[in-house]
C-alpha cells in the first residue's frame, strides 16, 4: 500500500444506510484481479487486498447479521464490491490512475507477495523493486463513485 493509507477514505456513521441499495452508497469498493493468473492465486490476490482495505478503509462492513438460532454471522460490505479483471498494463495504469486521486484509497499485491513465503522476504523484494517494473497481481479501490467509474472504465466482472 502506499501514501494513500495517510488520506482518510471511508463512510461515515451517518452515510451507512444498510437498508439502500449498493448504488446508493457515496463510495464504491472495486477489486481488479490481473486476467492472466490462474483462479486460485487470483482469489488469494482478491482476499488478501480486500483484507488490506477493510483494515484502512472505515464504514465499509454492516452490521453482524443473526439468524434465527441467534447465531451471528460477521458483517459483510454493504455497499457492495465488485471483482473485475484486466490485463498487466491495465492494472498498472488502474493502480496509478487512482493513486493520483488523493480522494481514493488504493490496496495493491504485488507478485513479490505470492513468490516469497516469509513476509520479510517480501518487504525485502519490494525495497529493491524498481517501482516501473512491479507486476500487480490485484489492485483495491475505493473513492467516490464517479472517479472510480472513469479509472476502471467498461472493465469486465470476473467470470
Amino acid at each position: 500500500m502506499s501514501d494513500s493509507l495517510s488520506s482518510v477514505v471511508g463512510f461515515s456513521a451517518d452515510e451507512i444506510d444498510t437498508s439502500a441499495p449498493t448504488r446508493a452508497a457515496r463510495l464504491k469498493w472495486v477489486v481488479v484481479i490481473n486476467d492472466s493468473i490462474p483462479a486460485g492465486r487470483a482469489v488469494n490476490a482478491a482476499v488478501c487486498v480486500a483484507g488490506a482495505t477493510v483494515k484502512a478503509v472505515g464504514g465499509l462492513l454492516g452490521p453482524d447479521a443473526v439468524d434465527a438460532a441467534g447465531v451471528a454471522h460477521p458483517g459483510l460490505p454493504w455497499a457492495g464490491c465488485s471483482v473485475l479483471t484486466a490485463d498487466a498494463e491495465t492494472l498498472r495504469a488502474i493502480r496509478a490512475r487512482g493513486e493520483a486521486h488523493e480522494a481514493t484509497f488504493v490496496a495493491d499485491m504485488p507478485e513479490a507477495a505470492q513468490t516469497t513465503r516469509v513476509y520479510d522476504e517480501y518487504l525485502g523484494a519490494m525495497s529493491s523493486s524498481d517501482a516501473d517494473r512491479i507486476e500487480y497481481l490485484a489492485v483495491s479501490l475505493v473513492g467516490p463513485k464517479n472517479r472510480i467509474d472513469k479509472i476502471v472504465g467498461r472493465l469486465p466482472l470476473m467470470a
